[in-house]
C-alpha cells in the first residue's frame, strides 16, 4: 500500500469570532471538513487505482535492481580473472599490480564521489576512517595479495573454485553478529541451510573431482610460476602452498562483507567509502612493494597489453564492482551479497574457454549446476524473509497513519465543541 500524505487542518478562525448563528454554522462546517478529510484519506487508493498499479510496478522493479547488479558484477569479475591469469603469466609483481590498479580506481571514482555524494556524506570521523583502513586491508590488500598467490601456485580454475564457499563462510560468520537469522521451522530458513549445504557439495565437488576433459585442446594450460620467472616448486608444494593462500583469502574476502555491512550503516557513501578505501590499499600495497623490492624496473610493465588489462580491472573491478557491491550490502545483507560469488567460476568458464583455450571438465559442469541449485535455494529463503520485512514495515505505517487520522479528528471534533 503507497504511503499517502497525512492530511493536517489548521483552523486560524474559532467560534468566538462568530456570533451564536455563526458559531453553529462554523461548528457544522468543522465537523463536515474533518469527515470529508477522513473519507479521502480512507478511499484515496479507489480514486487512482492506476496509480497503486504504476507504483507496484515500480516496487517490483527496484526490487530486482540487487540482482541485475550482481549478475553484472560477478560477469566483470569473471573477465577481470583471465585478465589477472595473463598478466601473472606475464610476469607483473603481485603488489605492484594491486598498486596499480588500486590508484586508477582511486582517480577515477574520485570526481564522481565528489559530485554526486557531496549534499548527502556525513561527517568523516576517526572510527569511520579506521573502518575504512581496516576495510582495505582485508578487502583489497590482502585478499588480493592472496588470490594472485594461489592462481600462481595452482591454476585460475582452483582459485576461482575456493570464491564458490565464500556465501557459506559468509553466512556462518554473520551469525554470531546477529547480521543474519535462521530459523528452521520457517520455510525461508530451511532453504537457506538447503542452499548452503548445496553451495558447499558443489564446492567440494569442484574442488576434488576433476573428471573427463569435455572441451579440450591441444595447448595445455601454461604454468605459472615458470612463466614468471620464478624458481619452480615440486608440484604437490605449489598445490598446498596455493590452496592454503587461497583458502586465507576467502576467509578475508568474506570478513570484509561484514565490515562493509557496519561501513554502511555509519558511512552511507558507496562511492566515497570506496574512494577511501581504495586509496588506503594503494598506499599499503606501495609501502609493502617498496619494503620487499626497491628496484625500479618491476614498476615498468612489460607489455602495452598488461597496463590495458590493469586499466580494466582499476576503473572496473575495484572502482565500479566494489561501489556495487558496497550498494547490495546496503540494500540485502552481506550474505547476499557473497552469494553470487559461485557465479564467478561458471562466468570465467564461458570466458577461458574461447579466448585462453583452456580445458573443460565433467567435474566443473556438475559442481557448477549443483552450485547454481544451491544458490536458487539460498536466495529464494533471503526474498522471502525481505518480503516478510517489506510487510511488516507497510503494516506499520499504515498503523501509524491510522493514529494521526484519529487524533486529527479528536482534534476537529474537539475545536467544533468549542463555545
Amino acid at each position: 500500500m503507497p504511503h499517502q500524505p497525512h492530511i493536517r487542518v489548521t483552523v486560524l478562525l474559532t467560534s468566538h469570532s462568530f456570533s451564536p448563528t455563526g458559531a453553529k454554522i462554523y461548528n457544522r462546517a468543522s465537523k463536515a471538513w474533518f469527515s470529508l478529510s477522513l473519507f479521502l484519506k480512507q478511499k484515496s487508493l479507489l480514486l487512482r487505482p492506476q496509480d497503486t498499479h504504476t507504483h507496484t510496478q515500480m516496487k517490483s522493479c527496484v526490487a530486482w535492481y540487487p540482482f541485475i547488479l550482481m549478475l553484472a558484477i560477478q560477469l566483470a569479475f569473471a573477465v577481470t580473472n583471465v585478465l589477472l591469469k595473463k598478466l601473472i603469466i606475464d610476469g607483473m609483481n603481485h603488489l605492484v599490480f594491486i598498486t596499480y590498479r588500486q590508484t586508477i580506481s582511486t582517480i577515477f571514482l574520485t570526481p564522481i564521489a565528489f559530485f554526486v555524494e557531496r549534499n548527502t556524506r556525513p561527517k568523516l570521523t576517526l572510527r569511520i576512517l579506521c573502518n575504512l583502513f581496516l576495510s582495505a586491508i582485508v578487502g583489497a590488500s590482502v585478499t588480493q595479495y592472496l588470490f594472485l598467490v594461489g592462481v600462481e601456485y595452482t591454476s585460475a580454475t582452483y582459485a576461482c573454485a575456493f570464491l564458490n564457499i565464500v556465501p557459506v563462510i559468509t553466512f556462518l560468520m554473520a551469525l554470531p553478529f546477529g547480521l543474519e537469522k535462521i530459523s528452521i521451522r520457517s520455510r525461508s530458513g530451511r532453504a537457506k541451510v538447503i542452499g548452503i549445504v548445496t553451495c558447499l557439495g558443489g564446492a567440494l565437488l569442484l574442488t576434488f573431482y576433476k573428471g573427463m576433459p569435455v572441451v579440450k585442446f591441444h595447448l595445455s594450460e601454461p604454468t605459472l610460476s615458470r612463466s614468471a620467472g620464478k624458481t619452480v616448486r615440486p608440484r604437490g608444494e605449489r598445490w598446498v602452498f596455493g590452496s592454503l593462500a587461497m583458502f586465507a583469502g576467502t576467509i578475508f574476502w568474506s570478513s570484509w562483507f561484514l565490515i562493509q555491512s557496519n561501513i554502511s550503516k555509519s558511512y552511507p557513501c558507496q562511492y566515497s567509502s570506496t574512494v577511501i578505501m581504495n586509496f588506503f590499499s594503494a598506499i599499503q600495497s606501495a609501502v609493502l612493494t617498496l619494503c620487499t623490492d626497491r628496484s625500479l624496473s618491476i614498476w615498468i610493465p612489460k607489455k602495452k597489453i598488461d597496463m590495458v588489462n590493469v586499466t580494466y580491472t582499476g576503473l572496473v573491478s575495484s572502482g565500479l564492482c566494489f561501489v556495487g557491491m558496497s550498494f547490495c550490502v546496503k540494500k540485502r545483507g552481506p550474505v547476499f551479497t557473497a552469494a553470487f560469488s559461485p557465479l564467478v567460476q561458471v562466468m570465467a568458464a564461458m570466458v577461458d574457454i574461447p579466448v585462453l583455450h583452456e580445458q573443460l571438465h565433467l567435474g566443473s559442469i556438475i559442481g557448477s549446476v549443483i552450485v547454481m541449485t544451491g544458490l536458487y535455494f539460498l536466495l529464494w529463503g533471503k526474498n522471502k524473509d525481505m518480503q516478510k520485512v517489506t510487510q511488516e514495515r507497510e503494516e506499520e505505517e499504515e498503523e501509524e497513519d491510522a493514529k494521526d487520522m484519529e487524533s486529527a479528528v479528536v482534534e476537529g471534533n474537539g475545536e467544533s465543541r468549542m463555545p
